[in-house]
């Protein structure tokens, strides 16, 4: 009953934690620096925890250590627009250049090495083949073909849990109201950050960010549908 979230301070992987605090005994979080863009997500992730832990003392008495790792190799060997101020583009193949090759097999095999120390069973994250802007690292074929090759790699019995995999950016939303209420989603519209180009100038009804690169198309929209029903 241990978990290990990756979270990088947006509204999936903040959603993510939340369902771990609900459903596990002891939950630690992960984070990587990549050079990314929108590096204020890390800045966010701080701010996040210590407001869900004041607003959730149940959850708060679960919430074990943040870990940060360095992964700014990733930067340093592709030119996406995740990690360089260039527009955002989609090639012949409908794939956005925001799609940063490895970046999520990265990210479990070291959130597993990590785990593997802590003695930390379940990893969990944000990935979802619903709206996943085609990025092929998000697949359900693909985190299933990690957890094999991490638990044969390191004999281990990890299990990597992914609740947003299967719903859409409105039933997130409505997942985050059912953990926490309108207490949990205040917290997600007012502190997480989701926008590619890293701004926070300007809020929505859904959060900050520039309003129009696909990050924040997609929660605007997802908010939009949750505020309909």
């Amino acid at each position: 009953m241990t978990a290990l979230v990756l979270f990088s301070g947006g509204q999936d992987s903040t959603t993510c934690l939340a369902w771990a605090l609900q459903n596990f005994e002891h939950v630690e979080t992960v984070g990587f620096d990549y050079g990314q863009r929108h590096a204020i997500e890390l800045t966010q992730r701080p701010i996040l925890r210590t407001t869900m832990a004041e607003r959730f003392p149940a959850w708060s008495e679960k919430l074990g250590p943040d870990h940060m790792i360095d992964l700014s190799v990733l930067a340093s060997i592709g030119e996406t627009a995740m990690t360089r101020d260039i527009a955002i583009t989609t090639d012949a193949k409908g794939l956005p250049n925001t799609f940063v090759p490895g970046r999520n097999l990265l990210f479990l095999t070291f959130a597993a090495a990590l785990a593997h120390r802590r003695g930390l069973r379940h990893i969990v994250g944000g990935m979802c083949e619903t709206d996943f802007s085609g990025y092929p690292d998000c697949r359900d074929d693909t985190i299933k073909a990690m957890q094999v090759a991490l638990n044969l790699g390191m004999d281990s019995r990890f299990i990597v849990d992914t609740p947003l995999m299967w719903i859409d950016k409105a039933a997130t939303w409505r997942l985050a109201e059912t953990l926490g209420g309108s207490a949990l989603v205040d917290l997600i519209v007012e502190d997480t950050h989701t926008c590619y180009r890293g701004e926070r100038g300007a809020k929505h009804d859904w959060g900050y960010g520039c309003g129009d690169c696909p990050a924040c198309a997609l929660r605007a929209s997802g908010w939009r549908s949750y505020k309909a029903i």
